[in-house]
């Protein structure tokens, strides 16, 4: 189920904030751990189960941990947990993955599975695995209670595609379930503003760059490459972002303060600065759960590099078992180990900025495009299409059959809301409730023109619910 379809907003959101609010706060938790298998068995009811499942190994494994003094039998039930975690992960993602590289490598003849993906499965995956291992570091006490526990990994808002919660993070909402008005009234506008993005931005754009990468490099030239590639870029931004401003509202309307995943990422003048501002939530992961135990930045130069690279390699993998996610996260990993062995890491002001940032941006634009394409040589041909070192077998169409006047409004719009935009101090001093107004009228406005639009339309994908 959507965020951004007819039912979620028509019906399951205003039943469940209805059944929430006039509930007595005992079982609100009930609530909404109801909504939230139900959310998921909306959309994959044959793999409700792997949801289940992974809750009560989470909750076995975190009490064990918990109840055992042996420092060896805590590293045991760890390593049990995370071998079975990764075990349905690798089932589900990479088998048949895995497969066809040993029958392309060794000529073999092995069976490939026919295998459905439980959405968000990446997520959960991750975000039960954070909670043992702080249950195993000492850092948060076992949940003793299996509802809650469960409501922690299946919770609605945030199941199917992030952001990854750590339990840290909202043990105490959990314990302490209670929202109020300024809650609710929040949660609405970060909805909205979310639904805007994900509806009136990343789908128009969605639109062109399908179109392009369908064609394909051989009916590209070098301004529609760029197109393609540029709209696709700020499709993946609104699309992803908009779907994290939805469920950080989501959270709060229910009482549940997620942190930020997203903080106008395109600004960034480095890589480095590009991974502290996109998809917050997951380079925290990496960071906390792989880079460090790896031995982070304390054995050395040559060490850290190759425990960055490593990062990076299972940060694209994580993505998709596709070589062209690996070569992506292998691309943004060497510019991370470049800018950290150069001295240029660090975020800093200066008569450079203007280059770094063209530099970071070009760099991002590239690696987006190899991300989008369906194989490596597809992408290889798309980029060399960018710089006119591929001629087209096919003539293309003009640029002007993608960007008629209302998709040249979108990309601009698009353009210009990847930025922060700030109001003058003097004009928040003398208007300043003026202009809450004409926002909250916006809000609605916006409101209206995605119900019509979603009503319209039948062209509405997600593309971070395939990873």
């Amino acid at each position: 189920m959507l965020f951004s379809s007819m039912f979620f907003l028509s019906v399951f959101l205003p039943v469940v904030i209805l059944l929430y609010f006039l509930t007595g706060k005992r079982y609100r938790q009930h609530i909404l751990l109801v909504a939230s298998l139900f959310f998921y068995g909306w959309g994959e009811p044959k793999n409700i189960y792997i949801v289940l499942l992974v809750c009560l190994v989470s909750y076995i494994c975190a009490l064990a941990i918990q109840k055992v003094e042996s420092p060896g039998k805590r590293r045991g039930i760890l390593a049990l947990d995370v071998i079975l975690k990764l075990g349905v992960l690798g089932y589900f993602k990479y088998l048949n993955f895995l497969v066809e590289n040993i029958n392309h490598v060794f000529s073999a003849h092995f069976q490939v599975q026919h295998i459905v993906m439980p959405l968000g499965i990446s997520f959960f995956i991750f975000q039960a695995l954070s909670y043992v291992i702080d249950v195993y570091r000492g850092d948060v006490k076992a949940q003793r209670n299996p509802y809650k526990l469960t409501l922690y990994i299946s919770f609605f808002p945030q199941l199917v595609a992030g952001p990854i919660v750590k339990y840290h993070d909202i043990a105490q909402d959990i314990e302490d379930n209670h929202s109020d008005f300024a809650d609710v009234v929040y949660g609405l506008q970060r909805f909205i503003a979310g639904l805007s993005k994900k509806v009136l931005l990343a789908n128009p754009l969605g639109q062109i760059a399908d179109m392009i990468f369908a064609e394909g490099y051989t009916a590209a030239d070098a301004s529609i490459a760029w197109l393609g590639a540029i709209c696709y870029t700020l499709q993946l931004f609104y699309d992803f972002s908009g779907y994290s401003d939805m469920a950080i509202g989501l959270g709060r309307i229910f009482g549940f303060h997620f942190l930020e995943n997203f903080n106008y990422p395109y600004i960034s003048k480095s890589i480095t600065e590009f991974w502290r501002r996109w998809h917050i939530s997951l380079g925290t992961w990496f960071r906390e759960y792989l880079y460090i135990p790896l031995g982070g930045n304390r054995q050395g130069p040559r060490r850290t590099y190759i425990n960055l690279f490593l990062v990076f390699c299972v940060t694209g993998l994580w993505h998709g078992a596709n070589w062209t996610f690996v070569l992506w996260g292998l691309w943004h990993g060497l510019f991370i180990v470049a800018e950290r062995a150069w001295g240029i890491k660090n975020i800093q002001s200066g008569p450079w900025d203007v280059l770094r940032h063209s530099y970071t941006i070009l760099a991002i634009v590239l690696g987006w495009t190899m991300f989008r394409a369906d194989t490596i040589t597809e992408g290889l041909g798309m980029i060399g299409a960018m710089f006119g070192l591929t001629t087209p077998s096919v003539l293309p169409q003009d640029l002007l059959y993608y960007l008629d006047g209302h998709n040249m409004l979108i990309l601009a719009l698009a353009l210009l809301f990847s930025m922060p935009i700030r109001l003058p101090e003097w004009l928040k001093a003398k208007a300043g409730a003026y202009v809450r107004g004409i926002y909250q009228l916006g809000l609605v406005a916006l409101l209206i023109l995605c119900m019509a639009n979603l009503a319209s339309s039948t062209y509405n994908p997600f593309i971070y619910f395939r990873f």
